[in-house]
């Protein structure tokens, strides 16, 4: 299936013809922004998949033709993701469900007496894997530049004590969508002796990552944000820490032998490489979505694929300061280079009950909340208050904490240019005319109740 290398054309996603209801009653086509959470599969990415799935068999566990393919492209699909990732000689592809899995698998795999470092700013499924596995952890301030983070990571491992240590970082947030320094900050983990691995979850489905080129340790990502369902993420790189490791979960696949011991007990040789990891039957249909994805990016080409994202990305951030009521949220100040994420919020207006708005009378869908990356909207937001609703203000997560949220619209490259127009008309819209519907809590969400004037 051929690719679009058109500067201007979104590449073909499942759903980009979908008609969703209005609170009127009209139907209109649905603007997909919340690409962040879980973009749209790519028609080559099903397309693939549709065509193998007739084949579909039990990989690694069978004699049969159909075990032999699907054992094939399952490995094949780790050979693609290698390739696509840039991977060094003796790196290794481990498929997981997804970039959250991932962190923890490592997390079970770093060495006892590991100190582990992360900024604040990290998503939660970055932030929260080293202390829940018994690592000491050591959490760094919110930078509000690259350089002051490079400086930051460098006093701290400075000051660290001796042992092993790890860095957790992104490539591009999922609040803001800022780029961090990835090879810089990866350089001074380095000197000091440390070993970085790198949450792309974010970041892959819009940059070329060369994990080589970077100089990363590891990497992890999901499928779902890379444009492939089913369930499948990876974490890929150096081996001798995972080699080292107990079985992330222990069962068939991961074994090398099982035997019974004179005593009574079973004594177990575990595999080492990618095999250790993965025990029980692998989702081989979400790592083929993967490597389909890979593909289909490549052909297209990240050069391109950037391009016309940064055109997207400047008209979204100008159009939406021409309105004064809108506040976007930086980390590294306006202006910073960033993938097709970015969040606001709406002076005067409840993010819930705003993101109700455009989904109900615009058929726009973004997302509002704190992203899983509490304290870093919480350090965006500083003072900000959330404006009361007819939905309500979400509850605190903690006693004593403000009530917060926020609004996020993120993109990628199957967006039509029109969804992106169209959501600055509806941001305008609202702001200046206001809502054309009451609205009220059905639970816990903020739905369309009747029209004004009624």
């Amino acid at each position: 299936m051929s690719v679009s290398l058109d500067l201007h054309a979104p590449l073909a996603v499942l759903g980009h013809d979908v008609q969703v209801p209005l609170a009127s009653g009209e139907k209109v086509g649905y603007a997909a922004l919340d690409y962040a959470a879980s973009a749209p599969a790519l028609q080559r990415v099903w397309d693939d998949v549709a065509a193998y799935a007739p084949y579909y068999g039990s990989v690694h566990r069978g004699a049969g033709y159909l075990s032999q393919l699907s054992t094939d492209l399952f490995e094949q699909s780790r050979r693609t993701v290698a390739e696509f990732l840039d991977l060094r000689e003796g790196d290794q592809v481990v498929f997981t469900r997804a970039t959250t899995d991932s962190l923890n698998l490592l997390a079970t795999a770093v060495p006892a007496g590991t100190r582990v470092f992360a900024f604040e700013t990290e998503h939660h499924a970055s932030l929260l894997p080293w202390a829940h596995a018994g690592l000491e952890v050591g959490y760094l301030r919110a930078p509000r530049s690259r350089a002051e983070a490079v400086a930051a990571l460098e006093a701290a491992l400075a000051a660290a004590p001796e042992g092993p240590k790890l860095l957790c970082v992104t490539g591009a947030s999922n609040v803001t969508g800022e780029l961090w320094p990835v090879a810089e900050l990866t350089a001074t983990a380095h000197r000091y002796g440390a070993r970085v691995v790198l949450d792309a979850a974010q970041l892959a489905p819009h940059h070329r990552v060369s994990v080589r080129e970077l100089d990363v340790d590891w990497i992890a990502f999901s499928g779902h944000k890379l444009y492939a369902p089913f369930g499948a993420g990876v974490l890929a790189g150096r081996s001798d820490w995972l080699d080292a490791a107990e079985p992330y979960l222990a069962g068939g696949g991961a074994t090398r032998t099982v035997a019974r011991e004179q005593d009574g007990s079973v004594a177990v040789q575990w595999h080492t490489g990618p095999a250790r990891h993965e025990a029980g039957s692998p989702n081989v249909i979400g790592a083929y979505a993967i490597a389909s994805a890979c593909r289909a990016l490549t052909e297209a080409g990240f050069d391109v694929l950037e391009a016309r994202e940064r055109r997207l990305v400047e008209r979204l951030t100008a159009g939406l300061a021409e309105i004064p009521q809108v506040k976007v949220l930086n980390l590294f100040g306006e202006g910073s280079a960033r993938v097709g994420v970015l969040s606001f919020v709406v002076r005067g207006w409840n993010s819930s009950h705003f993101s109700a708005a455009l989904s109900a009378e615009y058929g726009i869908g973004v997302r509002d909340g704190l992203f899983c990356a509490h304290p870093l909207v919480r350090t965006l937001l500083g003072d900000e208050e959330v404006a009361p609703s007819e939905c309500g203000a979400p509850e605190p997560s903690l006693p004593g904490e403000r009530s917060l949220n926020a609004i996020r619209v993120s993109f990628g490259a199957g967006t039509p240019d029109e969804h992106v127009e169209r959501f600055l008309t509806a941001v305008r819209e609202l702001v200046t005319d206001g809502a054309a519907w009451n609205y009220r809590n059905e639970g816990g969400r903020c739905v369309a109740d009747s029209r004004r004037g009624n």
